[in-house]
């Protein structure tokens, strides 16, 4: 008898699993739809494979289960927040990747080469995997032994689902994702040259952030660096590697935890790498999240090679894609504007800084970033 949706999806419930993120693929069809039309389920549009491995991250720092579902073309798109976020921070998420192009299955020519290598991939980013069960009294047997490797490692598991694993089910659900808007705040920057730094910047974030209530998610390169310099506090967390994921992971615990404000640094050469990631943030933003781009033209920590951010407004695309609150400018005000829009999050500002930093004297964290994470859970009770 072919599985059912629902016989997966009721026993993974019962290890917490009500959060999916994912890329629709054929061969998900009747499990995302299933997904999609369940009124206790939370189901992300994510918009590639890597944003919705780090939405399912976010979920899991606070200590919650996730899933990421995705083709499995869509693990090229993955490889970055899976072999530098998941597997750096040990942060578990239950991976659904299907098989296109397995060697028993005729499938288009896109779909050869990655079917031969998937089993491939996994293993050689150190994801221990299984076929996805296709009989419902297998799913329990599944879920425990992916149970057990997060349990035991932090990290990722993945079940491999073949082709017509799934009964097929309609979806019933098709209206968008959308929220109701608050006035577009987009205000144009003058043109005018930076003043402020980017430490300049984090301070003044820092100084009118609260500890208690609060978690600072500071995009890779210099911005975790310069926070960690100004004060290492345990609401922070230094992004390492994973380049564009920090919006995604921010919205992922937003999500989980609207008790808290969730403030993310980001960075021109950050969110250029994955700006669609501003669209889902835009459609599921909790009124909880915060989104502060800092902008100085370059990519500063490689040596400072230019980005094309001088050609465009983020706040712009922020306005465009539908964030409650934007804002563009050069002063702190442009962040004292963003914080003060608590209630109509989310919340965006494009700040224009300086280039330049003293590269020789910016420590780097003492603590490893699994001891930033388990700090970071521990003091929001995502650890227990």
């Amino acid at each position: 008898m072919t599985l059912q949706a629902n016989d997966f999806i009721d026993r993974a419930a019962a290890y917490g699993y009500d959060f999916y993120a994912g890329v629709p693929c054929s061969f998900l069809t009747p499990f995302i739809n299933t997904v999609i039309d369940s009124d206790r389920l939370t189901y992300v549009s994510a918009a590639n494979e890597g944003d919705a491995v780090a939405l399912a991250a976010g979920q899991a720092l606070a200590g919650k289960r996730a899933v990421a579902m995705m083709q499995n073309s869509g693990l090229g798109n993955a490889v970055s927040p899976l072999t530098s976020l998941n597997w750096v921070f040990r942060l578990p998420i239950l991976l659904i990747v299907t098989w296109r192009g397995a060697a028993e299955v005729a499938d288009e020519p896109q779909h050869e080469l990655m079917g031969r290598i998937t089993p491939d991939m996994l293993d050689t980013m150190e994801i221990p995997w299984e076929i996805f069960p296709d009989q419902a009294d297998a799913v329990d047997d599944a879920l425990a032994r992916a149970e057990a490797h997060m349990n035991d490692t932090g990290r990722p598991y993945a079940l491999v689902m073949k082709k017509g694993t799934v009964a097929p089910a309609e979806l019933m659900r098709t209206e968008p994702p959308t929220q109701s808007r608050g006035a577009i705040t987009f205000r144009p920057a003058p043109p005018r040259h930076p003043q402020l730094t980017r430490r300049d910047a984090l301070a003044h974030l820092v100084a009118h952030t609260a500890v208690a209530d609060s978690v600072v998610i500071a995009s890779t390169g210099f911005a975790g660096r310069e926070l960690y310099a100004i004060e290492d506090r345990p609401n922070h967390l230094y992004m390492v590697g994973s380049m564009g994921c920090a919006p995604l992971l921010g919205l992922g615990l937003a999500m989980a935890r609207p008790d808290l404000k969730v403030y993310v640094v980001d960075g021109d050469g950050a969110a250029l790498m994955r700006l669609g990631a501003m669209s889902t943030l835009a459609a599921y933003g909790p009124t909880n999240l915060y989104h502060l781009l800092l902008d100085n033209g370059m990519h500063e920590s490689t040596g400072g090679q230019a980005t094309v951010s001088s050609g465009l407004s983020f706040a712009a695309i922020a306005a465009a894609a539908g964030y409650r609150t934007t804002y563009e400018g050069y002063e702190r005000a442009t962040i004292d504007q963003m914080l003060a829009g608590s209630s109509q999050g989310p919340a965006f500002s494009h700040l224009h800084i300086q280039a330049g930093t003293d590269k020789a004297s910016l420590p780097r964290p003492a603590a490893s970033p699994v001891e930033v994470k388990q700090r970071l859970m521990a003091h929001i009770g995502g650890d227990s």
